[in-house]
């Protein structure tokens, strides 16, 4: 059975990279009155997904090494290259732990987003961050999995962005929810969850 965590869910998205994470634990201090707490389950479920080789990535591959996902799109124009950035500095500094995570950045973006593009984008980041992409049902049921919200926003001009939400998931080994990295949290926060997520 998935793991089923109280969290508090943000009216707050990010329009192509601005605001902050759009959940948090319901551990942490109380949320302003604008937020809605529910209990709801993240990870599990099936996944089907290709990576930047084109091999096909499903939860089974999630199984038996902690994992750490993110999903946002190549496009975005602040909070994605903010979140990868800062996730190449925590894993310098987890050294060869680093090895024994799957780290994975899911787009949801998947009609600009293919296998080359992401190659490209991801260059620039660790070379442990792994590009995932499919179908748009594909990654639909990938975002429903992990209760992320993203939507097509149009822009001035022609064109899109996308709405979405910010949250890094720490996966166990089992692929349950071990914790979460919040937008712009403290970059020694964030290493000492990843360190717990390794030994644990």
């Amino acid at each position: 059975m998935r793991k089923r965590l109280l969290i508090i869910v943000g009216a707050a998205v990010v329009l192509g990279g601005a605001a902050g994470s759009a959940i948090v634990f319901a551990s942490r201090p109380a949320a302003p009155k604008s937020y809605v707490t529910t209990s709801v389950q993240i990870g599990g479920g099936p996944l089907n997904l290709v990576d930047t080789r084109g091999r096909r990535v499903t939860e089974k591959d999630l199984i038996g090494k902690p994992s750490v996902i993110y999903f946002g799109f190549t496009y975005c124009p602040e909070v994605c290259p903010t979140t990868l950035a800062a996730m190449t500095t925590w894993l310098k500094a987890l050294g060869p732990d680093a090895d024994k995570l799957n780290v994975m950045f899911v787009t949801i973006d998947p009609e600009r987003d293919t296998p080359k593009q992401l190659s490209l984008y991801l260059s620039s980041f660790d070379p442990h961050i792994r590009g995932l992409t499919g179908s748009v049902a594909e990654v639909g049921q990938a975002a429903h999995n992990y209760n992320v919200y993203f939507q097509k926003v149009a822009v001035d001009g022609g064109g899109y962005t996308m709405d979405h939400s910010t949250t890094v998931y720490l996966m166990d080994r089992q692929g349950h929810l071990a914790d979460i990295i919040g937008y712009q949290e403290p970059s020694a926060d964030a290493i000492a969850k990843l360190r717990r997520l390794v030994q644990g």
